[in-house]
């Protein structure tokens, strides 16, 4: 028999295709070669992990029969990777951070009219990072999760021999499985590595607590303040003062967080998963090089071209995070102007969040999202003019509703806000008198 005959569609062996399927079927996790699965999954070759992955991939696979996540698997990954170089918590840490915090309380009481945090702020490891921040993540990126395993089986489907369709009922649902189980593990590959990175609760520009309190991690934090080249207790003072900005603005705007959930949320429930580069991977995988798979996980390659609706979505998202971060940013070097180094310090932060973010990384390859927030320095200023003009009162009421919030056209053009605002632009008289008019109004309270 000649080799074409031998091979079916796409170069596959009907032949070898039924036994790999019928040994993956019967073996389940146990006939996977483990280090080359870590290789495609961009995972430590350590023994240790490897036994641990195989037997969390297992207990994925049996407990998924109907093609869904297994988020413990995500959950015990990033655990199993945060915990490694950890350290405790120093007393010296403690008593900085406390007085940093007791300090910062009080200047941003100057700073802004929104009322102090009732819940004590919360010192992390990053083990217990990992545990607090995973539900959030998991809620952003169970809609392309889910598309990946259900494009896994469609292309089995699509692509396997015919003489195989007896069999594809068991296997479709194994590969939806299988790429719920890996997504999983990528997921929490990414979240242990961010636990070393992250130095606050608010770093990745989202809240990890729905009942809203400051947190930091605290090895982090140690180690970002000890790189800067500024007197550690400032550098504790001002992050903490922009930690508790932000915990404050989401406390103080109930509708904030399930909101910007929602936008990122709705974003990703639109993401299309590329057929062609999973069929490209899978017709001329070769088991013994990985690195294509494992480049495409790491790129996002598997994740198809916005379309026009998905662009307008993530510019709106954008323009949220940066009304967020904008916004904590003036408040946050007006509670620190006392502090000698506040602007070098601001600086650097506004450096790590602008080259993207310890999140960037994490969502660019995971759900196609990059959560950097493009008009950062733009909406800070706007922010600084508003409350130039306004004041801080009116400043911060902006943020009750949604609605009343700036526009990107308003974040590149100040004056088309105050415009909406019913504000001239260079008649003192006559912004006063609106000023009245609009702190007078009940409607705007």
């Amino acid at each position: 028999m000649s080799e074409d005959e031998q091979t079916g569609p796409e170069g596959i062996n009907p032949e070898d295709f039924q036994k790999f399927l019928r040994d993956f079927l019967e073996k389940g996790a146990e006939g996977i070669d483990a280090e080359k699965l870590a290789e495609a999954a961009g995972l430590p070759k350590d023994p240790k992990i490897l036994a641990e992955l195989i037997g969390q991939l297992q207990n994925a696979l049996g407990s998924m029969k109907d093609g869904g996540v297994n988020w413990k698997v995500a959950s015990d990954q990033a655990r199993a990777l945060a915990a490694q170089g950890a350290r405790p918590i120093s007393d010296s840490a403690r008593k900085a951070i406390s007085d940093a915090i007791g300090i910062g309380s009080l200047w941003l009481n100057q700073a802004t009219e929104i009322s102090e945090l009732t819940l004590e702020p919360k010192l992390l490891s990053r083990e217990l990072w990992v545990q607090e921040a995973q539900p959030l993540f998991q809620a952003l990126a169970s809609p392309v999760a889910n598309r990946m395993g259900v494009a896994l089986s469609e292309n089995l489907q699509q692509n396997a021999p015919e003489e195989m369709s007896g069999m594809l009922g068991d296997a479709s649902n194994m590969m939806k499985s299988l790429g719920g189980a890996l997504f999983a593990m990528q997921l929490g590959q990414s979240l242990g590595k961010l636990s070393a990175e992250v130095i606050s609760g608010g770093d990745i520009g989202l809240p990890i607590f729905v009942e809203q309190r400051a947190a930091f991690v605290v090895q982090n934090l140690e180690s970002y303040v000890n790189d800067l080249d500024v007197e550690s207790d400032q550098v504790y003072i001002y992050l903490a003062v922009r930690e508790l900005a932000h915990a404050r603005l989401f406390k103080h705007s109930k509708w904030l967080r399930e909101h910007v959930i929602a936008q990122i949320t709705n974003y990703a429930s639109g993401i299309k998963i590329d057929n062609d580069t999973v069929q490209e991977i899978a017709r001329d995988f070769d088991p013994s090089n990985t690195e294509e798979i494992q480049a495409a996980l790491r790129d996002g390659a598997f994740i198809a071209a916005r379309t026009p609706e998905q662009t307008q979505a993530l510019e709106s998202i954008e323009t949220m995070l940066a009304l967020i971060e904008g916004w904590v940013d003036a408040v946050t070097d007006q509670a620190t102007h006392l502090l000698p180094k506040s602007i070098a310090i601001g600086e650097a932060v506004r450096r790590r969040r602008a080259s993207g973010g310890p999140a960037e990384q994490t969502f660019g390859t995971l759900v196609g999202l990059e959560l950097r927030p493009r008009k950062l320095r733009e909406a800070a200023q706007l922010w600084r003019e508003i409350g130039h003009r306004l004041g801080n009162t009116k400043r911060d009421a902006i943020w009750d509703h949604p609605d009343l919030l700036p526009t990107i056209a308003e974040i590149e053009n100040h004056e088309l806000l105050f415009s909406r605002l019913g504000i001239a632009a260079n008649n003192d008289d006559e912004m006063d008198r609106e000023l009245r008019k609009l702190l007078d109004n009940p409607e705007n309270q």
